[in-house]
This record gives C-alpha cells, structure tokens and sequence, in this order.
C-alpha cells in the first residue's frame, strides 16, 4: 500500500493542505482564505478558531480528492506563519481574543519602553538571537495579558497556553492533548535562549509572562504529537513542524552553511544556513534557529521583508489599478523602466536592515507621465530592491559570497520580478520547479521523522530547478537605481 505526507501550510492569508507521495510529488492540494482584521491602522489580527476551521476542511477536502485512506498517511508536517500570536484558555479550548499577526504594530509602544531599560536590548540580541520589536510574539503576549479583560487572572491561575499557530494547530489537532512548538518557531518568540536552547526565565519575567504558559519545544523532525481519533478515524503521527521560513530552506535544500534562500509570499523572508555556528549580526539581521533534527541545532541569518508580494494585492485590492494578480506580469512589462517612480511599500515599518517601527509607505518620483504601468513595475521592483538590502547585510555579517540565490514563493513566479532580481543583485537567480518549498520542508522534514526519506542527501535529489536568471544589466543604470531607492528609503522613515 502507497504511503503519503500531508503537509499543513498555514499562512498569513490562507490555509493549505497538500498530499506527497514517496517521492515527494504533489497528488492533491486544497486551499481556503481566511479573514483578515484591521480593527485600528497597524493593527493586524485574525481569528485562531476560523484558521483552524479552515485547515480541517483543507485536510478533508485533500484526502476526499485524492480518493486514499486516511490509513495511508504515514505522518503529517506542519509549517506555519511566524511570530502570530495566539492565548488560550486551556479549561475551555477558546481563545481569549483574535491572534495578533507578526504584521501588527501595536505593540511598538512596549517595544519602545523595553529598549530603555539599561543592557535589555543587548540581552535580546545575545540571547534570543532577535531585536526588540513589534514583529516577534514575546510583546503580543504582554498585549494580551494587561488588555484583554481577565486574561492576567487567568495566566496567574496557571490556565493560560501561548501558542504560533503551529502550536494552536497542534493543540487542536490532538484534541487538547499536546502543547509543543519546534525550535524554529520558538526562536522567533523574543522569549527563547538560543545558546542555552530553553524558554528564557529573564525575558518572560521582564515581559510579565508566565512560564506555565509556553509550550514544550521539540525536535522539527520526528513524532512529536498524534491526531485525535475523533477527526480523522485513526491515529495520524505528526512528525515535522517548522516555521514557514526555515521550512522553505529546508525544502529548498539548502542543508550547508552558506546556502541560502529566498521566498517571496506576503513579505519575504532571506535566510542563509549558518550550520551549527550563531553568526551574529551588525548589520540589523536576525539570529535564528534553523532547524533541531537528531539532536543537533542549526542556525540560519535571517533579514525579513514585511510587504513583499503583498504590494501585488495592495495594488488590486486598495488601488484597485489590476484585477488579478497575474496581470502585474504584463502591466510592468508593457514600459521600459519605472520612469523615476519608487514604491516604499512601508505599512508595517520597515524590517532589516533599518527596523524602523514607525516608517509609513510612500510613492515618490511622479511626474505628470507617470502612469499606472510605472506604479505597477515599480512596486514589483521595491520587492527586489528590499531582497538586495538583506543579501547585502547577510554577506558582510557571514563573509560569504554567494555563488546563486534559491527563491521560491508565489512571486517568484513572476518572471520580470525574477529578472530584475537578478539584475539589481548581480546573483544568479535559480528558481525551482515546485515553487511551494515552504510546504515541501514540511513533508520532507515529517518524512525523515518516520523514515520515509533516509537521509538529506537523498533529499537533495527532490529540488528540480525551472529557471536560472542570470544579471543582464548596465551597471550605471544599476547604480544609478539603487541609489534612487535609497533616497525614496529614507523619505519614508520616521527620523524619530
């Protein structure tokens, strides 16, 4: 009997459930969108219950499509979005408000007061590997606890659960039964040692969060959990998780240090294999957890982009200048260049190397030609310039060059925005067939957790490329662009 992966992709706008057979190959995949919430400007939300919803109905959907018994998966793989926060109540299984989204900026404020505490900042940085920002969970959990009405009685009573969504997804799946996270996501918490590998007592004290609360972090390739036999019949083992970022990585082979990757999905996200070495930054990166398999703990530098691909629905759904976002292929093609327009697309600040939390996004350059063709071209290509900015500082901190950037995500089926990369990089830009590596380091981590894949060499022959784009440009035209996105860069930021 054939044995299958079903791997779980949570994401910022949507939720996915995608079957792999032995090989690695896609035999079915389902898809749902869920709500977004903006209750206040920056304010980022969605609602923990709806997502899970989603997601159950993605996984019955898959298997009713491909037709195979629910015997037959062998292990489920997990990768979600990152640093989304969600606190529930662990007597009642609900949460105690809407997850705050890594987008969400509210807690800037917070931030703001920790870095005036004398040697905080430099202890975040040591320790967790990350800066003092909106971004990551430690401060959403604070939110939460001094704003939500009884939420701090509650944690004080040892009923509380923090949880990403990989860890909501978990709770749910096992009927309540298993409260874990992997290294991966947990490093992206502001509340997780790094060195010493374990939930940091001076942080969470600091940030006023309960330790009861945080769940037991394992390995992000092995069992570590099991469904409920209520969902699905049968006992499923789940035996990946992984961060979307550090799932992508993996999936896009990149198991040796210098090896990096780029996705491009609502932001994107730069990572580079560090191996077992912490490098770290000074240059506004992140240190990160790779991945624990074995035993052994890897480590990647990281630079976050916070609006990559999402200008392209920012384009269509605000602007309303295209209707589908294929159309931003041929629109940005259909002039020479950008005639002098740049897009900052700063809504959510901005990340490395800058972190400034409260830049707001601009379009600059216009003239009375200008048109929506060069609005278009020009916010696909502030996704790139953004990208440039982080391989750039990831290159000075780690002192390697590389030789080819991986890249993979929605965007990076768009052939202009690949090309243009590859020019404003002066890297070669290769592209795989399957552009969905976040889900396929899910199955592929899950499937060395059970056995099905031996060993990483074995799973170096499952990358096929589709295209390398190789840089064909003038260098002072090149030169001449870069510096016009850095002063459109800094029109937008703050100068607080």
């Amino acid at each position: 009997m054939s044995r299958y992966i079903l791997a779980l992709d949570e994401g910022t706008t949507s939720c996915r459930s995608i079957l792999y057979n032995e090989k690695a190959e896609t035999v079915a995949s389902s898809q749902s969108e869920f709500t977004q919430y903006f209750p206040e400007p920056s304010w980022v939300e969605h609602d923990a219950n709806e997502i899970w919803e989603k997601q159950l109905q993605t996984i019955r959907t898959v298997i009713r499509e491909s037709g195979i018994e629910v015997s037959q998966i062998a292990a489920i793989g997990i990768t979600n979005q990152r640093e989304t926060t969600v606190v529930w109540d662990s007597t009642t299984g609900e949460p105690v408000s809407r997850a705050i989204v890594w987008q969400c900026r509210r807690t800037a404020p917070i931030c703001e007061g920790l870095k005036q505490i004398e040697g905080f900042s430099d202890y975040i940085h040591e320790n967790t590997g990350l800066l003092i920002d909106a971004y990551f969970s430690g401060t959403k959990i604070k939110w939460i606890l001094d704003h939500v009405g009884g939420a701090r009685e509650l944690a004080d009573a040892g009923r509380l659960m923090f949880g990403t969504i990989d860890s909501w997804l978990i709770y749910k799946l096992s009927g309540g039964r298993s409260h874990v996270s992997d290294y991966s996501n947990a490093s992206r918490t502001m509340i997780y040692n790094i060195k010493e590998l374990k939930w940091d007592e001076y942080a969470c004290r600091t940030l006023g969060i309960p330790m009861s609360m945080l769940p037991t972090v394992v390995a992000s390739s092995g069992v570590c959990a099991h469904t409920d036999e209520s969902l699905f019949g049968i006992s499923v083992p789940i035996a990946g998780i992984a961060g979307d970022q550090q799932a992508a990585l993996f999936g896009q082979g990149c198991f040796e240090a210098g090896q990096a990757k780029n996705t491009y999905g609502t932001g994107c996200f730069l990572l580079m294999n560090t191996g077992e070495k912490r490098v770290r930054s000074s240059h506004g990166l992140i240190t990160t957890v790779a991945w624990g398999i074995n035993g052994t703990v890897e480590y990647a530098l990281e630079g976050s982009v916070f609006i990559g691909g999402a200008i392209v629905q920012w384009l269509r759904d605000q602007l309303g200048i295209i209707s589908h976002a294929s159309e931003s292929y041929e629109i940005a093609t259909g002039v020479p260049n950008s005639a002098g327009v740049y897009v900052v697309p700063a809504f959510s600040g901005l990340g490395a190397p800058y972190w400034d939390m409260y830049a707001q996004g601009i379009i600059c350059g216009l003239t009375r030609g200008a048109n929506k063709a060069h609005i278009v071209r020009a916010a696909l290509e502030s996704i790139a310039f953004q990208s440039m900015e982080l391989l750039d500082a990831i290159e000075e901190d780690s002192g390697i060059l590389l030789k080819e950037l991986m890249v993979d995500g929605g965007a990076s089926r768009n052939d202009f925005l690949m090309q243009f990369q590859s020019d404003i990089l002066l890297h070669p830009v290769n592209r795989p067939v399957d552009t969905e590596s976040t889900a396929l380091g899910a199955a592929m981590l899950a499937g060395l957790g059970i056995g099905i894949f031996p060993d990483r060499e074995h799973l170096k022959s499952i990358r096929k490329t589709d295209r390398v784009f190789s840089p064909n440009t003038n260098e002072t035209k090149r030169t001449e662009r870069i510096e016009g996105w850095k002063h459109a860069v800094k029109m937008c930021m703050s100068h607080r």
